[in-house]
């Protein structure tokens, strides 16, 4: 009798590493087929931005077989700060995992709330890590991701689980934050309106998704726990993410209390050093580090043995460090080729003589497209809304459903963005590659993108203001 499910889509995915290549040598191809383009830019708050109705041709400058090639250690070069953001936060968790903290605290926390609690853990923690995307942003959580993996192993899941409570969380709720700097914080600039104005409407939003995303999240937990064959990661090493006791034996020592408030305190310094003095990923390397040698010189661990655990760390963490530079290239690859703006304005065009609903989910289409060529949210803003924004007045749409429908474009396709370093790296931390990353993740998308356009219907019927 054949085996009906060999011939399931995802059993034909190459490997990511093949899969990211072939979109460089596509991007490569397209630099001799789409015009160079670019538009003019002026510094506004010491950032580039577009200039409306700037858009012109510029010299071809086509990628060369050679070209092709020298994109990739561009791309290496250009993310080399996220890159060792995923080495210093695998060198932390290293550190803290040597300590028995981490373990302890996990086990303990179980515990205490009792297996018999499974499933509400995994809800609790799906809208946990929500939140932290929502208020604390995004590569700001790459530390955290581990907890989820040992968590999820704790409670009879797998390691898929871990990645769709923690990146999943983190993803949907940084893409569809209310409050978000990066993207509705840009967009209203730009279009001169009241900061996050439209909360409520984009909460509802955000809150639904997380709602839907636990669902997804408890319905394969218990598919697994039913048919453990069916899990999506099986094969992946969990060496360092599993309990090596009963839980009941669990219990926090005075050292495991001392370092995890090395840890807490730390990461409160480094959400003090981001929103007081805007730090970014070098800082928060850094205070990764700190952290690193004050736990391990808490937990009484000599210099060889903090060393000999970062390399370690290091070791484990490679892997998905070199899928962020990699995946980094195709974007080096585009502005080599300059037909990043062009690629925007062309889609920006096509929406002029739309339907005023159609054209909100045509516009929030477009910057999905988009948002795989310019994976920055606030890059993406810059460069397309002083476009986007004139083409919206012109069709009807109100400035608010514009800057919605370029969020939810940005947001939701960033669940399996190949080309967003911050993804890439935190699927690293959950060792979950990224070619099952989508067999999981892509049915989500879909109901995710559906709820959001649906709102964003909604808010082109309410005329949703200010205009």
């Amino acid at each position: 009798m054949s085996d009906l499910g060999s011939n399931k889509w995802y059993k034909k995915l190459p490997h990511p590493i093949v899969m990211l290549f072939a979109i460089i040598v596509l991007t490569a191809i397209l630099s001799h087929i789409i015009p160079a383009g670019a538009f003019e830019r002026e510094i506004v708050d010491g950032r580039p931005r577009v200039i409306p109705n700037s858009y012109k041709t510029i010299e071809q400058t086509p990628l060369s077989f050679l070209d092709t090639f020298l994109a990739i250690p561009g791309g290496f070069s250009s993310a080399i700060a996220i890159i060792f953001v995923v080495l210093s936060s695998g060198i932390m968790f290293g550190v803290l995992e040597k300590s028995g903290m981490i373990e302890n605290a996990v086990g303990t926390f179980i515990k205490k709330l009792g297996l018999e609690r499974r499933y509400l853990v995994v809800v609790i923690m799906t809208y946990v890590f929500g939140m932290l995307g929502v208020f604390v942003g995004y590569e700001n959580n790459i530390a955290l991701i581990p907890i989820a993996a040992i968590t999820s192993l704790a409670l009879g899941g797998d390691l898929m689980l871990a990645a769709a409570i923690s990146v999943g969380g983190v993803t949907v709720g940084f893409g569809l934050s209310p409050f978000n700097p990066y993207t509705v914080g840009t967009g209203h600039t730009i279009a001169e309106m009241p900061m996050f104005s439209g909360w409520l409407i984009r909460s509802i939003l955000c809150f639904s998704a997380l709602t839907f995303l636990a669902y997804c999240n408890i319905r394969y937990f218990k598919k697994i726990i039913k048919t453990p064959e069916k899990s999506l990661s099986l094969g992946i090493d969990t060496s360092g993410f599993q309990l090596s006791k009963p839980i009941q034996e669990y219990r926090m020592t005075i050292n495991n209390w001392l370092i995890l408030l090395i840890f807490v305190g730390g990461m409160a310094f480094m959400l003090f050093g981001v929103f007081t003095y805007k730090w970014y990923i070098n800082e928060i390397s850094a205070t990764f580090i700190m952290i690193s040698i004050a736990a391990g010189i808490a937990s009484r661990m000599s210099g060889r043995t903090i060393s000999e655990t970062a390399l370690k760390a290091v070791s484990v963490v490679a892997p998905g460090a070199f899928m962020v530079g990699f995946a980094t290239s195709i974007k080096v690859a585009m502005e080599m080729g300059s037909i990043s703006d062009t690629i925007a304005f062309y889609l920006a065009e096509g929406l002029s003589g739309l339907p005023v609903y159609a054209s909100a989910v045509a516009m929030s289409g477009a910057q999905s497209v988009i948002n795989f060529f310019i994976p920055s949210g606030s890059g993406q803003a810059l460069a397309t809304l002083p476009i986007m924004i004139p083409v919206g007045d012109v069709l009807g749409l109100t400035r608010q459903t514009t800057i919605l429908a370029y969020q939810i474009g940005d947001g939701v396709t960033n669940l399996l963005n190949p080309t967003l370093g911050g993804l890439i790296a935190m699927l690293a931390m959950c060792r979950i590659p990224f070619d099952r990353w989508l067999r999981f993740i892509i049915p989500v998308v879909g109901v995710i993108l559906a709820i959001a356009w649906t709102v964003l219907l909604v808010t082109v019927l309410i005329n949703w203001g200010p205009a």
